[in-house]
């Protein structure tokens, strides 16, 4: 049962958005997988990872076109908002990694749909190689120059969205994914719901962990993965304009696609043991599976199967440590520098960890399984309040 206002969403909106893909992107790959250049434009592009610089000789025609197409920002982009969600990434960077890792993704895995999809690559056997993506590709993201000349963002956000169209590509020709049931791998339903897990999910998290916000700054993030989510191909018509709205789809999606799943269970039993090879020897290894069910709740919990330890306790007072952590940053000019600048050098440790100091390349997959100093001047008062849920 929805609210008295008009929903935007409905299931029959996420029906037809179950079987939409990324028509761009899946005419590039069926034309480079017909003629036989996949592997080509895998060497080829490992040579092109800069903006700006000269597409590499030899490329397939079809590809060429693509990132020619695809090369520039949407013309609509709000520069002085996508700077405002960038001070807000590097105010809270280690608070946003936390989000993606210890709420985003385990939610994402309570999606047998997804789950299954993501298990269905080699490279989801190796959680820290996601990871490692994932923080690669929002770092280059919240960079000055990551929309222009000279930016690593732009080629890497084509790479991701041509890597899913191929993932599209292998699964409509396999016998293992029921079209009929699940619509199209990888479909705009997923798509947009990616872009979802991305930002508010995130800053769910983050209020729930008691992080200091302004509604400005949660606004101006969403934005910036709603222009993200332009570039990895989301049909902008039907995806949230804003947080009410994101809030919204974010309720009818997770409604209709939430469950168990072994798929689900193993991918992240990989995730809680790659963080767990991070904490320094065995004791605190239970504290990395309690924040995920502190963050995800008890049913998502108990679906990927979440051990219920002691530690759950534990894990129940970081809102209260990391709020007063967060009181002494709004009220101390030094405790300010000394608090970001913590946060600054766990995200670059956590990253570094992850990537071992390699630059992760994006390629179209031929198979499946078989910054700081500058801080935002908006007052941190006003806190921003996740929208109300659209579900009663």
């Amino acid at each position: 049962m929805t609210t008295s206002t008009t929903p935007r969403y409905t299931e029959a909106t996420l029906d037809a958005l179950r079987h939409q893909g990324d028509p761009l992107a899946d005419d590039t790959v069926a034309a480079m997988f017909e003629k036989g250049e996949v592997k080509d434009f895998n060497t080829l592009m490992r040579f092109f990872s800069t903006a700006g610089t000269r597409l590499p000789e030899g490329l397939p025609a079809s590809a060429a076109s693509f990132l020619q197409t695809t090369g520039m920002p949407p013309s609509w982009v709000d520069w002085d908002l996508m700077e405002r969600a960038r001070l807000f990434f590097m105010d809270n960077a280690a608070h946003i990694n936390t989000g993606l890792s210890f709420a985003a993704m385990p939610t994402t895995y309570a999606i047998p749909r997804v789950a299954r999809l993501l298990a269905s690559t080699h490279s989801m056997d190796y959680p820290s190689r996601r990871m490692a993506d994932t923080g690669q590709f929002v770092t280059y993201l919240m960079q000055t120059n990551a929309f222009e000349e000279g930016s690593k963002f732009i080629p890497a956000a084509q790479k991701v969205r041509l890597l899913h169209a191929a993932i599209r590509y292998h699964l409509t020709r396999s016998d293992h994914w029921d079209a009929a049931q699940d619509g199209v791998p990888l479909c705009q339903e997923d798509m947009i719901g990616g872009q979802i897990f991305f930002s508010i999910l995130v800053l769910d998290a983050m209020h729930r962990l008691g992080i200091h916000m302004s509604e400005e700054s949660a606004e101006a993030y969403y934005y910036a993965w709603r222009v993200v989510g332009t570039i990895l191909g989301c049909d902008m018509e039907a995806a949230p304009r804003n947080l009410a709205e994101a809030r919204e789809y974010a309720d009818l999606y997770l409604l209709r696609n939430l469950g168990p799943s072994e798929d689900g269970v193993r991918l992240n039993q990989q995730l809680v043991k790659m963080y767990e090879d991070v904490v320094p020897g065995t004791l605190f290894d239970p504290i990395v599976a309690a924040t995920i069910r502190f963050l995800v709740g008890d049913t998502i919990g108990d679906w990927l199967q979440l051990a219920r330890t002691p530690w759950d306790t534990v894990a129940k007072a970081i809102p209260h440590v990391l709020n007063a952590l967060e009181t002494i940053e709004d009220s101390s000019p030094l405790g300010e520098w000394a608090l970001d600048r913590a946060g600054s050098l766990l995200t670059t440790f956590e990253l570094a960890s992850l990537t071992r100091g390699r630059v992760m390349q994006y390629a179209i997959p031929e198979e499946l399984k078989s910054e700081y100093g500058v801080r935002s001047q908006r007052s941190r008062t006003h806190r921003w309040t996740p929208p109300a849920s659209t579900m009663v």
